[in-house]
């Protein structure tokens, strides 16, 4: 019997990946995120459903039938927003659990966040205490308020969630609003693009080592009950990665020292990644080198570029 997955959140960069990795393994896919699929994210075997997982209501009325996973992925993404960030985020999580605990699911993965460490020294450990006390966005606060509720229930009944906490994930598909993905966008269309000074070290990972990882929580017991970092251990320098996509498009203008630091900013920010070897028996197979290469592929097919 195929296997049936419910991806909330589907419609994103993440969950488009996901989507596509779980239709290549036969199983029956579900998206369900507040709006419609981009052309480029549109998957003609997916069911896409439209929801606000922040009403409780409306959850009800459109989850249909029953799934052996369920991927959490959803959530505002302009987290100026704040009280639209805080209830899809917290309120969001806390009802997709509430429905699902009453479930027979295998695995409910919650897609987690580095925020929620705060300013905890890198390298970043899941057996490092957190304080919502020292987080200062709402994003953060938001996470970690639904990671708490999350692991009460694994304590209280069992509920088998495993929370995946991310760095800085990124590839082909990713809205041209994120690091690698908006440097890449601005050299191919030969623009001037402001910076930072590019100072601070950060953990970049490749989108398919991050979907390798989701599909290995599947039914893992090893995993129910935990925290798992994901990123690739390794930071790097964000000049130099700013560099060397400059580089090798050979067009583009960056324009360092035009964003200035926030006054709470993390010079340098990467995870440990020994629980994930140990739990998943994963690693990173994708380097940045080769993942900025596939991901500038992409963009060159997007905007018609040889």
């Amino acid at each position: 019997m195929k296997k049936r997955i419910l991806i909330v959140g589907g419609t994103g960069f993440i969950g488009f990946h996901l989507a596509k990795k779980c239709l290549k393994k036969k199983f029956l896919v579900t998206s369900l995120s507040f709006g419609k699929p981009k052309k480029e994210r549109y998957l003609k075997k997916v069911k896409y459903v439209q929801c606000d997982i922040s009403n409780k209501n409306n959850l009800k009325r459109n989850i249909k039938g029953n799934f052996d996973y369920v991927v959490n992925l959803g959530g505002y993404v302009n987290h100026n927003e704040k009280t639209k960030t805080y209830n899809s985020h917290y309120k969001g999580c806390k009802n997709l659990a509430d429905f699902f605990r009453k479930k027979n699911i295998i695995s409910f993965i919650q897609i987690g966040s580095s925020v929620e460490y705060g300013p905890i020294k890198s390298p970043q450990s899941e057996i490092q205490n957190c304080s919502i006390k020292k987080l200062k966005s709402t994003y953060g606060k938001a996470k970690f308020l639904a990671t708490k509720y999350l692991l009460g229930l694994f304590e209280k009944e069992k509920f088998p969630v495993t929370i995946l906490r991310l760095y800085l994930v990124y590839g082909p598909n990713q809205d041209p609003n994120r690091l690698i993905s908006s440097v890449i966008n601005s050299c191919l269309l030969k623009k001037k693009f402001p910076c930072s000074n590019g100072n601070q070290f950060r953990d970049f990972l490749y989108v398919d080592d991050l979907i390798n990882a989701i599909t290995r929580c599947f039914g893992n017991s090893n995993s129910i009950g935990k925290i798992i970092n994901m990123g690739q251990g390794k930071p790097k320098k964000v000049k130099d990665i700013i560099k060397s996509i400059n580089s090798k498009i050979g067009s583009g203008v960056p324009e360092y020292g035009k964003i200035k630091f926030r006054k709470d900013e993390i010079k340098i920010l990467y995870p440990d990644v020994k629980l994930a070897k140990k739990i998943l028996k994963w690693r990173s197979k994708i380097s940045l080198k080769k993942g900025i290469d596939l991901t500038i592929k992409n963009y060159k097919s997007q905007l018609n570029i040889n």
